[in-house]
């Protein structure tokens, strides 16, 4: 693998993952299925630190993230200097902790943006999904945001078990006056590859919740006052050429893991062989513009066929890293999505066979589930 340094620019984009405990238990969630394992969590100090390290080389914009970023007691501080250091502030919340006396106190910090998720329009759906009784305490959330004139990004994620519910989630984000609706299609890493034949949609299914986000759309186009914008995002599997994820590897995304640990996306940590930076230990400077992790796949020096050759190489930048890996078994083949790799076929089967994997219980997050699947923890 070639992980000789290339110039970079600055990495525009900071998330900072600043805990993976959460009081939901999604069974779509992203974070790593060890996060048992994953122990001291950085502190105030050296949260300031990454963040004072990451404006110096020109981050701009800067992601409070987990986990639940609310069970922090330091949000507050850790958000004001933020603010102080010029960052443009987003929080990524389920909105559980977030009460009136919190939500001012964030507000005179300086945070500037709140994304707020739910897991379906319906008490019933969005309450099984997370494993916990949170509507009406997200619906609250939501009134919250809108009365300290945050805007309000809407995120939900898609599956089989929503989609069909797609027209009433975005009844729900115009009601809530939420300024954006993010309707991401599951990608299936973490928690959503174990329950990925639970949450596969079909061909069919996908086309009719994507035809109601488009009548949606145009309707709005024909009205006046306040809109929703809506974002769908088809999920890979079901593409004929991948997304360019992070924008490309390397080029402005940087993840800051509970731990500390370093990497170019945040499913990065479960690739074999990465030697991935931690920033107890090594200057911000040196992970994003010198590390091995950081330069194993930037360029196009370490593609293979077809992607080495291919036209569209510096369009999607040979697709998913992670992807490719828990597919094939290997980061550095094409991204299976992609109908030009050889092991295309293999997405086609995950897709097809999904259905006949149902009778298997779904796997909801928690601590327990956790040590399950790694009982060697």
């Amino acid at each position: 693998m070639n992980a000789v340094p290339i110039p970079a620019g600055p990495p525009l984009w900071l998330l900072a993952e600043l805990t993976y405990r959460c009081p939901l238990h999604c069974v779509f969630c992203y974070n790593p299925t060890n996060y048992n394992r994953i122990q001291n969590e950085l502190s105030t100090a050296q949260w300031v630190d990454v963040m004072r390290q990451a404006r110096a080389l020109g981050a701009a914009q800067l992601g409070f993230s987990g986990g639940e970023p609310l069970l922090r007691d330091d949000l507050v501080e850790l958000v004001q200097e933020a603010h102080r250091l010029g960052f443009y502030t987003n929080l990524i919340t389920s909105g559980v902790g977030l009460n009136p006396a919190r939500a001012q106190a964030l507000k005179d910090a300086g945070l500037d943006h709140v994304q707020l998720s739910f897991q379906d329009s319906t008490q019933e759906m969005n309450d099984f999904l997370s494993h916990t009784k949170t509507f009406e305490l997200k619906q609250r959330v939501a009134r919250l945001i809108k009365e300290h004139d945050w805007p309000m990004v809407l995120n939900c994620v898609l599956h089989r078990h929503n989609l069909p519910h797609v027209g009433k989630i975005i009844e729900m984000a115009v009601a809530l006056e939420a300024e954006y609706l993010e309707l991401a299609n599951t990608q299936y890493y973490g928690w959503a590859w174990l329950n990925r034949d639970h949450l596969m949609p079909t061909h069919e299914e996908l086309r009719e919740a994507e035809a109601v986000v488009n009548r949606f759309r145009a309707e709005q186009e024909h009205q006046t006052g306040p809109k929703c914008r809506v974002l769908f995002v088809v999920p890979d599997y079901f593409e004929e050429r991948p997304k360019a994820c992070m924008n490309g590897w390397g080029s402005v995304f940087l993840s800051i893991a509970p731990d500390g640990l370093a990497m170019p996306c945040h499913n990065a940590r479960n690739l074999p062989g990465l030697q991935l930076p931690n920033v107890k230990d090594t200057p911000m400077a040196e992970i994003w513009q010198r590390s091995h992790a950081f330069n194993a796949y930037r360029g196009d020096a370490w593609m293979k066929p077809p992607c080495s050759s291919c036209d569209e190489r510096h369009k999607d930048f040979g697709g998913c890293r992670c992807q490719a890996f828990m597919i094939t078994g290997d980061a550095t083949q094409a991204d299976p999505v992609c109908s030009k790799s050889p092991h295309h076929e293999k997405v086609v089967q995950l897709v097809k066979q999904a259905p006949s994997g149902r009778h298997i219980p779904i796997v909801f997050r928690s601590d327990a589930e956790s040590r399950a699947q790694h009982p060697q923890a």
